[in-house]
């Protein structure tokens, strides 16, 4: 068993390193565990080279297996361990999404399933480098994700958007007005504005000033607070402009843009508790 959770650790991580970080061991013993099943199994699971390891087509397929197989036996201790006590959901989103969309709404799940307690993580990372266990997963879309099912509940596009207090300074009725403009960026996501003023037919526009943020749910906040015009994503800030506190300068266009799914691991695809939240996500989104 030892040898099956370092292999899956650092199949999962493509790293000895990370794996051993999150196994709590040295590198040297991961890589031990490692060759002692490759001995075993009389074939190599992993290219080894100077400072990564990559997955062999053998191993690929066996990390497939030995994931769901882990998956299944820790899916069977939680629900010993958790009889009689509330059903503990682990829910892993991304940050904006989580701050501006599933917080707001989660009390409503919360009430509807009363023996269901949600422990909600954020990261952007992909799906395959979270390192803890997850039931759910919200990230963008569509992807595939081998030995995960996805379910897509909430299409998304970005679209320009500002405070009306900036609008009452600086109207804004045309797209080549954003000239008189801060234009607030993602380091995320550089290509967005340049994209959506291509699209509005202003390609070369240059906007007053700029200013970049590190995370995207910092250039929102950023333009709540009158600093400048942000490309938002419209289903995020759907609640904001339903307020008052965010408005739309343009009716177009918008930019397609990734989105939301609930990825689940297939060995909790039939978890009542899962099922419940996946479907609560697609009920809300629709409304």
């Amino acid at each position: 068993m030892n040898a099956l959770r370092a292999f899956e650790a650092a199949g999962r991580h493509a790293s000895f390193t990370l794996a051993a970080s999150e196994l709590g061991v040295t590198h040297g013993a991961v890589s031990r565990q490692v060759q002692a099943l490759e001995a075993w199994l009389q074939v190599p699971l992993f290219e080894r080279h100077n400072r990564r390891v990559v997955l062999t087509e053998v191993g690929r397929r066996y990390l497939t297996e030995i994931g769901a197989a882990l998956d299944r036996v820790a899916l069977a201790t939680a629900r010993e361990v958790e009889r009689g006590r509330p059903r503990l959901l682990r829910v892993n989103a991304l940050a904006t999404f989580s701050l501006r969309w599933l917080i707001p709404r989660l009390s409503a799940f919360q009430l509807a399933n009363p023996a269901v307690e949600v422990r909600l993580t954020t990261s952007n990372v992909p799906l395959a480098q979270i390192a803890e266990p997850f039931d759910v997963a919200i990230r963008g879309g569509p992807d595939a994700r081998p030995g995960h099912a996805g379910q897509l509940f909430l299409p998304e596009t970005r679209i320009p958007v500002c405070s009306p207090g900036l609008l009452r300074r600086l109207p804004l009725s045309e797209p080549a007005e954003l000239r008189h403009h801060t234009l607030l960026h993602s380091a995320t996501l550089p290509q967005v504005w340049p994209q959506w003023l291509r699209a509005a037919g202003v390609p070369d526009l240059q906007p007053q000033a700029s200013v970049t943020l590190e995370h995207f749910y910092l250039t929102l906040q950023a333009a709540l607070d009158g600093l400048g015009v942000a490309m938002g994503p419209a289903r995020l800030i759907a609640d904001d402009v339903a307020a008052g506190r965010l408005a739309l300068p343009f009716a177009g266009p918008s930019l397609p843009a990734r989105s939301y799914h609930a990825f689940v691991p297939e060995t909790r695809a039939e978890d009542p508790a899962v099922r419940a939240f996946c479907a609560w996500l697609v009920a809300v989104a629709g409304s």
